[in-house]
C-alpha cells in the first residue's frame, strides 16, 4: 500500500469518527456539526478514485468503514453507529460508482455529481435510522444537514482541482477516438 493510500485511509477513519461524534452536537434544530466534517469523506474517496481507480477507492472505504464503525460502536450511541455505518457504506459506494461513470467528462462533473448523490443517500439513510423514535424532526434536521453537505460538496471542488493541478503526472484517463 503506497503512502497516499495509507494517508487517505487514516483521513477517512478520522473524518468518519469525527463526524459520528459531531452529529450528536446540534447547532440548532436544522443542523449538527457533523454536516461540516462529513463531506471530507467524499473528497477522500474521489481523490483516491481519480488517482488510483475505483478498486483502491473501495478499499479505502471498506477499511474506513470497518475501523470507524468499530470505534463508533465502542464509544458512541449504538443506533448512531449502525446508522452511520450503513449510510456511509451505501453513500460511498454510490459515490465511487457515479464518479467512475463520469470521470471522463469535465473535471468538476464527476466529483460534484458523485458527492451530491452520495450525500443525499447518506443523509436519508443516516437520519432515518439514527434519529428514528427520538423525537427529533428527522426531515427538518436531515434537510438542513443535506443543504450544508451540498454546500460543502461544492466547496470541496476547489481542493480537488488543486490536487489535479499539483499532480506531477496527468492521471486523467485518455479518451481515444474511434477514427484513429
Amino acid at each position: 500500500m503506497n503512502q497516499g493510500i495509507l494517508l487517505a485511509t487514516f483521513g477517512m477513519i478520522a473524518a468518519v469518527a469525527a463526524s459520528n461524534y459531531l452529529v450528536e452536537l446540534p447547532i440548532n434544530e436544522f443542523l449538527t456539526w457533523g454536516s461540516f466534517s462529513y463531506p471530507v469523506t467524499f473528497f477522500i474517496t474521489e481523490t483516491v478514485n481519480y488517482f488510483h481507480g475505483p478498486r483502491w477507492a473501495r478499499r479505502v472505504v471498506y477499511i474506513g468503514f470497518l475501523v470507524a464503525v468499530t470505534l463508533s460502536f465502542l464509544f458512541m450511541n449504538p443506533q448512531i453507529a449502525m446508522a452511520s455505518g450503513l449510510a456511509f457504506l451505501i453513500g460511498q459506494l454510490l459515490d465511487i460508482s457515479v464518479f467512475t461513470r463520469l470521470r471522463r467528462m469535465q473535471w468538476w462533473l464527476a466529483p460534484a455529481s458523485a458527492s451530491i448523490a452520495g450525500s443525499f443517500v447518506d443523509t436519508v439513510i443516516f437520519f432515518t435510522i439514527a434519529f428514528w423514535g427520538q423525537g427529533f424532526l428527522i426531515v427538518t434536521l436531515g434537510t438542513g444537514d443535506f443543504l450544508i453537505k451540498l454546500s460543502m460538496d461544492l466547496v470541496m471542488l476547489l481542493p480537488f482541482r488543486l490536487f489535479l493541478w499539483r499532480s506531477p503526472i496527468n492521471h486523467r484517463p485518455r479518451i481515444t477516438s474511434a477514427i484513429s
